[in-house]
């Protein structure tokens, strides 16, 4: 089985709304605009990248 990298986000629709998820736990809020949803996740990764620093701010929610 292929090695996946503990950050892998996608994005899941339920109605009008997007989400953004990721492999370690992490959900975004729900967004009407599938862009917004994307942009949450980009952060995410940006928080969780090696070198960042940090590993977000433990509320498992995107900063803003």
């Amino acid at each position: 089985m292929p090695h996946r990298a503990p950050h892998a986000t996608s994005t899941t629709e339920r109605g009008a709304f997007c989400t953004a998820r990721c492999d370690c736990g992490w959900r975004g809020p729900a967004r009407r605009a599938r862009s917004q949803a994307r942009t949450d996740a980009q952060r995410h990764l940006a928080e969780v990248a090696p070198g960042s620093g940090h590993d977000g701010d433990g509320s498992g929610r995107p900063l803003e």
